[in-house]
């Protein structure tokens, strides 16, 4: 109580620019060279998104290490998300490896912090339950936990080829019986199913919180293969107060990954657990750390020539 009194104290002086709460209210704004552009209404909000990526375009995608790019974007929207700055990676499937590193078969926990220094990018995998990750999970083409089947659990499935792909909820099944994956993890709840917001996304009382805000962590597949990670932070006072679980719901998130350009995207899990590290060109790491430490991790590595 004593932080959030502190961060309500320091943010009186922009209270006049946070939107009006309320269902019609909700909006959400991306700034631009030219000032804050409202881009999503909640009370117009389209149920398809057809890939144009129209939010990426104010994205200034910087080179990471081969095969990564990563930008941010600053978002306003209402209540607690009056602030939130977006942290964006693009992976190629091509040009990196991607890897699960799961911590509960050793009866540990995981973070960002302690990952090898030839990581390129690392994030928390999945939803998690205690000590263990919710549901299916593979990890170097061996299955480690079964799949547990939800209306909106999606999979994130690596092939032997290295190629990711986010597999609806009426699909993992089949993808388990396929014995193909050689990385594979659950989440929820699916954002976008060839573009489309699931319908629990749109009305209440369906199994989805659509009021709650919280920091976001979600993966989606673009168009021509690549990975998109994006991560949210509370925004205020200079980001002082980052890891506050403040931020955006799950309907809006839904819709940055479908303004991203997404056509597959899984939530996967936000909150105090939703952790990033990126490894910038020069080697230099950047690292958005979580309050709490979690049993299963997701990393990637440039693919050596």
């Amino acid at each position: 109580m004593v932080l959030l009194s502190v961060v309500a104290a320091g943010a009186t002086g922009a209270a006049a620019e946070r939107p009006v709460p309320g269902r019609s209210a909700d909006t959400l704004a991306v700034e631009t060279a030219n000032g804050w552009v409202t881009w999503w209404r909640r009370d117009a909000s389209p149920s398809r998104w057809d890939g144009s990526a129209s939010l990426g375009h104010h994205v200034d995608w910087k080179a990471g290490v081969p095969g990564v790019e990563w930008g941010e974007l600053r978002l306003r929207g209402s209540s607690e998300a009056w602030r939130t700055r977006v942290i964006l990676v693009r992976l190629d499937p091509r040009q990196v490896n991607f890897s699960l590193v799961p911590a509960f078969t050793r009866e540990g926990q995981w973070s960002v912090s302690s990952v090898e220094r030839d990581v390129a990018v690392a994030l928390d995998a999945g939803q998690f339950r205690h000590s263990l990750p919710f549901g299916w999970v593979v990890s170097g083409g061996r299955e480690l936990l079964k799949p547990e089947f939800a209306p909106l659990a999606g999979a994130v499935v690596v092939d032997h080829h290295g190629t990711v792909r986010v597999v609806a909820p009426d699909t993992v099944a089949l993808e388990r019986g396929r014995g193909a994956a050689l990385e594979a993890f659950q989440s929820y709840p699916m954002l976008l199913q060839n573009g489309v917001v699931p319908q629990p996304l749109h009305r209440a009382s369906q199994g989805v919180n659509l009021e709650h805000r919280d920091a976001r962590l979600a993966l989606g597949t673009l168009g021509d293969g690549r990975v998109l990670i994006a991560l949210t932070r509370f925004d205020a006072l200079g980001g002082s107060f980052g890891r506050i679980p403040f931020g955006l719901t799950t309907p809006e998130m839904a819709a940055v990954m479908g303004a991203l350009g997404c056509r597959e995207a899984l939530a996967l899990d936000g909150g105090i657990s939703a952790q990033l590290l990126l490894r910038q060109k020069d080697g230099v790491v950047r690292t958005w750390p979580a309050i709490r430490s979690v049993p299963l991790g997701l990393i990637a590595r440039t693919k050596q020539r």
